[in-house]
């Protein structure tokens, strides 16, 4: 749009100076025995302009209205970019609380780890829906692009280079690293 409007106001431009050079043209030029003729073309012609000027000046204030609202779109969007994600993981806080409230009356242990683990395993499902994916890093050469070294280990099993053990879970959101994996390494 803003390079259409750039083109617009170049060729009104344009027309606006050959109109005005023709009115110079016309206004040098000596009055001969036709000078109502002259007038009234200097007239229309100064109308035209008119009508022209008016045009341009619609279109910069169209055009500054729609650079107002885009712009206020994008603030919408940007303030309530996370209300899908928020909605999709209340359902996780609502069996959170439930968990809670069951834990206080002193459930069995047992049930009460299998739902915080359903729990857990509901969060990952939301996760993943949105594109978030844990990294695999043990057995991996590393990659200081996807890992964070912490400690440099011997192992016998593992070559050089090779990571040995994930102290800290990395994950991807769709194709960019949200966190690296904090990773020894053997050595």
């Amino acid at each position: 749009m803003n390079e259409q409007h750039t083109d617009e106001e170049h060729k009104q431009e344009e027309y606006n100076a050959e109109n005005e050079a023709q009115l110079n043209e016309e206004a040098a030029a000596p009055a001969d025995n036709e000078g109502g003729a002259s007038d009234s073309r200097l007239e229309e012609l100064a109308k035209l302009a008119e009508e022209n000027q008016q045009r341009y000046l619609r279109a910069q204030a169209d055009f500054d209205n729609f650079r107002r609202r885009t712009m206020k779109e994008k603030e919408e969007l940007a303030q309530y970019a996370s209300m899908k994600l928020i909605g999709q993981l209340l359902p996780v806080v609502d069996n959170f609380g439930r968990a809670l409230e069951a834990a206080k009356s002193g459930g069995d242990v047992e049930s009460f780890s299998k739902g915080v683990d359903m729990i857990f395993r509901q969060l990952e499902q939301v996760l993943e829906a949105e594109g978030l994916k844990a990294m695999d890093a043990v057995g991996q050469p590393f990659n200081p692009d996807f890992h964070q070294a912490i400690m440099q280990v011997e192992s016998d099993e593992h070559g050089e280079g090779i990571v040995v053990e994930e102290v800290q879970k990395g994950y991807v959101l769709k194709d960019k690293v949200l966190r690296p994996a904090m990773v020894k390494v053997s050595g």
